[in-house]
């Protein structure tokens, strides 16, 4: 039984997931819980192997059936890996995107379709689902802004896309919301950093106490 939370972000290229998480968990750290925080695909040696097949932006003839099934494949070992053992331990994990994102990316964007996409991750995660999971929601044009304008971001072969592709991921993403709705919490990233991370915090604190965790 989990003794922990499992609390995923996620947004559209350029939300800040990675600026924000880090600060994220120090504040959550500073009111005295045990955070540990992680990134998909990726987090754990195999997965990260997978990621660098699926992100290598020479990949780009890669098929779409192929990119889902080596996200799924990544997210597996990465749970049983990582986050089940964490939450047994009594961590709040806080995971930088999950299955929402293959909903989004490669179920809709892709046009592999959402509930074709969730099946392939049903098997994959066997019923582990987020406690909760914070959407942060920004414009494409102003998250591919973000990501041109910081030369320490290395590009990958999702920035690539065109930007038709992006809408269609936030497009996907407000359709995953409405599947989920009782565990999302939109974010808005366009905010400065610093409103960001102070708005999770609450959100994150508020889900723990409700879960009696801290």
């Amino acid at each position: 039984m989990d003794k922990g939370m499992f609390i995923t972000i996620e947004g559209p290229e350029g939300a800040g997931k990675s600026t924000v998480i880090p600060l994220l968990g120090e504040r959550l750290q500073q009111q005295g819980c045990k955070i540990l925080i992680t990134r998909e695909p990726g987090g754990i040696s195999i997965s990260e192997q997978i990621r660098h097949v699926i992100l290598n932006k020479e990949n780009t003839s890669m098929d779409g059936r192929t990119e889902a099934l080596l996200y799924a494949a990544a997210r597996r070992q990465h749970l049983v890996e990582k986050v089940v053992p964490a939450l047994q331990e009594g961590y709040i994990v806080l995971c930088d995107r999950f299955i929402d994102s293959s909903l989004a990316y490669q179920g809709y964007a892709r046009g592999l379709g959402i509930d074709e996409v969730f099946k392939i991750n049903e098997f994959a995660i066997e019923g582990r689902m987020p406690h909760l999971t914070l959407y942060f929601d920004i414009e494409p044009e102003e998250g591919l802004k973000r990501i041109s304008s910081n030369e320490e971001r290395e590009q990958n072969r999702l920035d690539l896309e065109a930007l038709s592709f992006h809408h269609k991921v936030r497009e996907g993403y407000m359709k995953v919301k409405q599947m989920f709705n009782e565990r999302f919490y939109t974010i808005d990233a366009s905010q400065p950093i610093d409103a960001v991370v102070e708005e999770a915090e609450k959100k994150v604190l508020e889900s723990i106490n409700n879960l009696s965790l801290k």
